[in-house]
């Protein structure tokens, strides 16, 4: 691996740069694979999963481990279910963010601005109390649907995943609680685990992402309260994109730096910029995990916040559908609301807060999917079958690992099933989708586009 020489020129002087141990780090072929686990899946006595027991812990996260050696999710059903998302160590950081500088215990509104692949979304859902509302935007929409359906597989119920340029929230002034930007940019961060990056990496890259990343940041700012915290991050070492977007924000924006505290024994650089804006330096020779950045600041102008109601809700349910659609619920306390055939549920604290939000951005999902109505009847979906909204009444068969795979293949399944009609399919208890038991054959309902194209 050749790092650019240009890039290691432009980190002298940065404090915690020490180039002979970066450059060793970066030809070592060392990687670091770290998983989060999803709280709301899986119990505490669950952490090993199935990669063995020893796993080692992620220090700023109560959720995240590393593993040992790489597996193939792929073919790992668990994964599947949405039990543990793959995620880079340094990036859990957020967490530290939220418990230090927000109230966690108290609804908040939250805006995730550049959420795929999703990530950070998932780890702030499952910070924010259920009562909270999170907003999971994309630009890019082939990359919003990725989120989505991470989202989807997370098993949220209180998020909203829109597919909108930044500039569109500014409908939404003085909305946010909390912003998180995790600003498009250069990826030098990510050299070792994504090597073909450094082919693209150039000054004038970094140039246009220092742009890009101030576009962004103006943009959404207006959106968030006064008070509000703004978490910013990049997987860049570049000055340009992180102190000096610091030094930016502070001089320009009328925000107000937040230091976070950092125990010793996480190695993590603090770095001051020139007006004295605190960031945090992830440097891969000295933390267990890639190059990463993060810096919290205050909203110090703007208003308290406040919305006004939507008159007109979103897609009524008949009575009679309401009916219908409960007996598939586990417990009541939703507003459904259709849109054509198709029928969502959203937490009833939150519905006011959905419908707003529909009403002024272009939303690809909300709340939890229940399915479709067709003549008089429920196709449910597949969000309705990995989230917790499912009725205990309904009948559930157990995969082993061989069933799991062919089923997550959208195969025919080796099988026999008594009790017809549909029927959620779990393995080692978590739910995987739904299948759908006739007479002579079983009709498998896992979504093509999710499912695993390769034999294992």
């Amino acid at each position: 691996m050749h790092l650019p020489g240009k890039l290691l020129q432009s980190l002298e002087g940065i404090k915690g740069f020490d180039r002979d141990a970066f450059e060793e780090i970066h030809v070592s072929g060392e990687q670091v694979t770290s998983i989060r686990l999803n709280p709301f899946k899986l119990s505490g006595s669950s952490k090993a999963l199935s990669f063995g027991e020893g796993l080692g812990e992620v220090a700023w996260t109560e959720y995240g481990y590393y593993l040992k050696a790489r597996p193939s999710f792929t073919f790992d059903p668990l994964f599947h279910a949405g039990c543990y998302y793959v995620q880079e160590a340094s990036s859990m950081f957020i967490e530290q963010a939220f418990r230090q500088a927000v109230d966690l215990s108290r609804p908040l509104k939250v805006l995730d601005i550049s959420a795929a692949p999703g990530g950070k979304s998932t780890h702030i859902q499952s910070l924010i109390s259920k009562d909270s509302l999170l907003v999971s935007n994309e630009v890019i929409r082939s990359r919003a649907n990725i989120l989505k359906d991470n989202i989807i597989k997370w098993g949220c119920e209180n998020v909203i995943v829109t597919n909108n340029d930044p500039k569109d929230f500014g409908r939404l002034e003085n909305y946010f609680d909390v912003i998180v930007i995790d600003a498009p940019c250069s990826g030098s961060g990510l050299f070792r685990r994504e090597p073909e990056a450094i082919d693209e990496w150039s000054e004038n890259n970094v140039a246009l992402c220092s742009r890009r990343q101030q576009r962004i940041v103006a943009d959404v700012l207006p959106a968030l309260k006064k008070e509000g915290l703004l978490i910013y991050s990049t997987c860049s070492y570049s000055r340009e994109e992180d102190e000096d977007i610091m030094d930016w924000m502070a001089s320009e924006l009328g925000v107000e730096s937040l230091e976070l505290r950092v125990d010793e024994s996480w190695a993590i650089t603090k770095t001051h910029s020139g007006s004295g804006a605190l960031g945090y330096r992830f440097w891969p020779d000295k933390v267990r995990g890639e190059g990463f950045f993060i810096a919290c600041f205050k909203k110090t102008n703007g208003e308290a916040g406040s919305f006004a109601k939507i008159k007109t809700k979103a897609g009524a349910v008949t009575k009679k559908e309401t009916e219908l659609i409960e007996k598939w619920m586990s417990k009541p306390g939703y507003h459904l609301m259709k849109y054509e055939n198709t029928v969502y549920a959203w937490p009833m604290k939150l519905a006011d807060a959905m419908n707003y939000i529909l009403s002024n951005l272009r939303v690809i999902y909300s709340g939890v999917r229940m399915g479709e109505l067709m003549r008089d009847k429920l196709v449910p979906d597949h969000a309705l079958a990995v989230s917790k909204l499912v009725n205990d009444s309904i009948s559930r068969v157990e995969l082993n690992d061989e069933q799991a795979i062919q089923y997550l293949q959208r195969k025919e399944m080796d099988m026999t099933i008594k009790e017809k009609g549909w029927q959620l399919v779990n393995y080692q208890g978590y739910s995987l989708g739904w299948v759908n038991a006739l007479p002579g054959r079983i009709n498998n309902y896992y979504p093509k586009e999710l499912r695993i194209l390769k034999d294992k």
